[in-house]
Order: structure tokens, then sequence, then C-alpha cells
């Protein structure tokens, strides 16, 4: 087999478990009440959203897994496509932000934040007050899922990288 397909194979077999563990993931969060559509969310999936720092494929696997988790887990349309806009954003930011170990994080942590209050707010609750109070708790949620777990996962994985390389 040429090296080009070699890469290619392990790039989309990369992506497809990424995918896999994000559904999953999720579907355990939800199972367990830590995620929902509700205002707080905590979903041990999110936690995922470092992998860009490790490889390029995490990209569209993290995307296409935040919108089968949503599709999985009887999320409203918004939520299902703006979810899996927010998670595709966060990374791409965190694939840019590879050279900076600590801000890696972030990029997802800020779309989630921004994005997903408004989702919850026109998918789910109908009180225009309510806006403040989602960017809080959601906010919240991703530094955890994200800021803390991620950043767990991060230092872990930073000793097997191996895993990551072509």
């Amino acid at each position: 087999m040429k090296k080009t397909t070699q890469n290619r194979m392990r790039y989309l077999t990369h992506a497809g478990i990424i995918a896999a563990l994000y559904v999953v993931l999720t579907w355990v969060s939800a199972l367990v009440g830590l995620s929902g559509m509700g205002a707080v969310q905590l979903r041990l999936s999110e936690a995922l959203c470092i992998l860009p720092y490790f490889t390029p494929a995490a990209i569209p696997g993290l995307a296409i897994g935040c919108l089968l988790a949503n599709i999985f887990t009887a999320a409203a349309l918004p939520d299902i496509l703006f979810g899996a806009l927010a998670t595709l954003l966060g990374a791409l930011g965190t694939y840019a932000c590879r050279r900076w170990r600590y801000l890696a994080p972030l990029p997802p942590i800020l779309a989630n934040t921004l994005i997903i209050p408004f989702v919850i707010r026109f998918a789910y609750v109908d009180i225009a007050e309510s806006l403040p109070f989602l960017f809080l708790t959601v906010g919240l949620g991703e530094v955890i899922s994200v800021g803390v777990f991620g950043t767990l996962l991060l230092l872990v994985l930073e000793k097997h990288r191996r895993i990551f390389l072509s």
C-alpha cells in the first residue's frame, strides 16, 4: 500500500474513532443525567475537544461526532446544527493553538459559551431573561468539561502522542 493511501486511511480511522468516542461519551453523559437539553450541561465528550492539539483528524471527528450525538439524543434541529458548528469552530481553534498547550482548551470553551446559550434560548427555553444565566451555566460546564477534564486528557496523551503520528 502506498504511503499516501496509508495516511488517508489513518486519518479517516482517527476521525471515525474520535467521532464514535464523542457519541458514546455524550450518550453516557445523558444516561447518567450530566448532560441534556437544559441549561446545565456537563458532557464528558467535550474533553475530547482538545484532540485537534494532536491531530487534524480530530476536527471532522469531533464535528461529526457532535452532530451524530445530538441526533441520537433527540436534540432540536437548531441544537443539532449549531452544536456541531460550535464544536467545529472550537476544534479549528484548538488546532490553531496547537503550539501553546495550555491555550488548547480555550477555543471550544469560547465557541460553546458564545453559541450554545442562544441555541438553548431559542430551541428550548422561551424566556428572554434566561440568556445571562445560560451563558454562565454553559460556560461553567465547558470550563469543567474542556478546561479541567480536557487539560487532564491532554497531559496524559502528551506522553503517548506517537499514537497520533502518521
